[in-house]
C-alpha cells in the first residue's frame, strides 16, 4: 500500500504511531501549516483527530475555518478526510465543512449500530459494539447515517467531488482494516 496521510495536530500523538503501524506514511501537519496558504502536502487522507473544537485541547478549529476552501478543494479532488469528535458544547464546530453539521456533546459508552454499513462500519470493528465511548452526536446533517446509537447518529459520511467524508464521534481509534481501506482509496491530492 502506498498512500500518504496528513494527521492534522499541533504535535505528534501516539495516533500516528497508530497510523504508521498500520503501514500508513503519516505526515504532522500543525495548523499554522494548514492555514498556510504556501504549504503544499500531498496526501490520500487528512485525519482530523478527536478535541479539535476544544480550546483545552487545541488551537486548530481558527485554521480549519481558515482553510475551509482548502480542504473543500482537497476532498473534491479525490482525498479522503476523516474527522472525529469535537469535545466542546459548540453545536457549530463542523461549519468549516462544505456540508452541514449540527453536533450534541455528551460523552459516554454507547451501543453503535453499523449492520447496514460493512465499508465505513468497520470503522468500530476492532471493538465490542456493545460499548463504545462517543464524545457526542450529530443532531442534524446533510451527510448518510452509517452508525447510530440510541437513536442518534454517531457515524457520518459524504461523498464529495472524487473524495468521501467521514465524521465520528466514536472515541477510540479506527480499526485498522478500516484505517488501511480509507486511506488508500483516496486520490494522491495536492493540499
Amino acid at each position: 500500500m502506498s498512500c500518504r496521510t496528513g494527521f492534522v495536530w499541533g504535535t505528534s500523538q501516539h495516533f500516528n504511531r497508530f497510523i504508521e503501524d498500520c503501514g500508513i506514511t503519516c505526515e504532522l501537519v500543525t495548523p499554522h501549516m494548514l492555514a498556510a496558504p504556501f504549504f503544499r502536502g500531498t496526501f490520500n487522507c487528512l485525519i482530523i483527530p478527536t478535541g479539535f473544537g476544544n480550546s483545552l485541547y487545541s488551537n486548530l478549529l481558527p485554521a480549519l475555518r481558515a482553510s475551509s476552501p482548502r480542504i473543500e478543494r482537497f476532498v473534491e479532488n479525490g482525498g479522503n478526510l476523516l474527522v472525529f469528535g469535537a469535545a466542546t458544547e459548540k453545536p457549530d464546530v463542523y461549519d468549516w465543512l462544505p456540508f452541514s453539521v449540527t453536533y450534541k456533546h455528551d460523552c459516554h459508552p454507547r451501543k453503535i449500530d453499523c449492520a447496514a454499513s460493512p465499508g465505513t462500519g468497520t470503522l468500530i470493528e476492532d471493538y465490542d459494539p456493545l460499548c463504545i465511548e462517543c464524545d457526542g452526536s450529530f443532531v442534524a446533517h446533510e451527510g448518510e447515517r452509517v452508525g447510530s446509537a440510541e437513536s442518534a447518529d454517531v457515524i457520518i459520511e459524504k461523498q464529495w467531488g472524487k473524495g468521501k467524508i467521514i465524521v465520528t464521534s466514536v472515541h477510540e481509534y479506527p480499526s485498522k482494516k478500516f484505517l488501511q481501506a480509507f486511506c488508500s482509496s483516496g486520490l494522491s491530492t495536492t493540499f
